[in-house]
């Protein structure tokens, strides 16, 4: 173990049990993986100040190595979910989860305090994501295709199986309700939201879906849940299978062997 002395600021202002998680997940990080550190911002409900019983720290480390890990660790009784990355592979997932509509690292970053800064280059990903958290994604009108696509035909599959195999047919209807929250949000030029706040997002935004999206989720109904996963479709998709589409032409490079 190197030992290495906790950074003294910042340092978020946490009560109990957090305060003294924190403390030993960033012991933890710098005793394992110093001297190659070049960073460490810490993320989640904790650090916002709204945590609940289930909450746990999400702690991002920058690394000067060509390698990534990921560590799940108990800390004080505190769940923390520890990210090592170099940080090429941090601006690989920050344009990877935009142009997926799914900003997952981008929200711990622009979210979190760097309780450690050793390089710049931390304080240049925070200011990334938080701008990537603020532009609307523009996927392409072959993607939003292939998304309406997708859960339309995740759909069908569903009914088809519905008379004969029940517990597969719901199995594939939440994927496809689930597909079809996403082509809502990809549609309308937005990032998904955090599985947590989803719902609730698309309440505020579009009521009938909302409501129809929450029932899906509530019943334990088969019949009302097919029921209700037609209506989804028939509002979010405007189709319920397979329809005709295609895509461009594209050039394949020849074979150079």
């Amino acid at each position: 173990m190197n030992n290495t002395p906790l950074p003294h600021d910042p340092w978020p202002a946490l009560n109990p049990p957090y305060d003294g998680a924190l403390r030993q997940a960033v012991q933890f990080i710098l005793d394992r993986f110093d001297p190659d550190i070049l960073g460490i911002v810490v993320s989640g409900s904790i650090i916002r100040g709204n945590p609940n019983a289930t909450s746990d720290l999400d702690i991002y480390v920058l690394r000067d190595r060509p390698e990534r890990q990921r560590l799940q660790r108990l800390f004080n009784g505190v769940p923390a979910e520890i990210f090592v990355n170099p940080p090429a592979q941090v601006w690989r997932y920050l344009a990877a989860e935009q142009a997926e509509g799914r900003p997952v690292t981008a929200h711990m970053l622009a979210t979190g305090i760097a309780v450690l800064q050793r390089h710049p280059v931390v304080a240049q990903l925070q200011e990334k994501a938080e701008a990537l958290l603020a532009t609307r994604p523009g996927p392409s009108p072959q993607a939003l295709t292939m998304a309406r696509y997708t859960a339309a035909t995740t759909y069908e599959d569903a009914t088809d199986v519905a008379s004969q195999d029940p517990a597969t047919a719901a199995m594939l209807m939440s994927q496809a309700v689930c597909q079809m929250l996403d082509y809502y949000f990809l549609a309308h030029g937005q990032l998904r939201p955090r599985a947590k706040e989803l719902l609730a997002t698309l309440a505020g935004q579009d009521p009938e879906a909302g409501a129809l999206a929450s029932a899906y989720w509530q019943t334990g109904d088969f019949a009302q849940q097919m029921a209700l996963a037609q209506q989804l479709a028939d509002r979010i998709l405007g189709v319920r299978g397979f329809f005709e589409w295609e895509t461009e032409p594209e050039t394949i490079p020849p074979d150079s062997g």
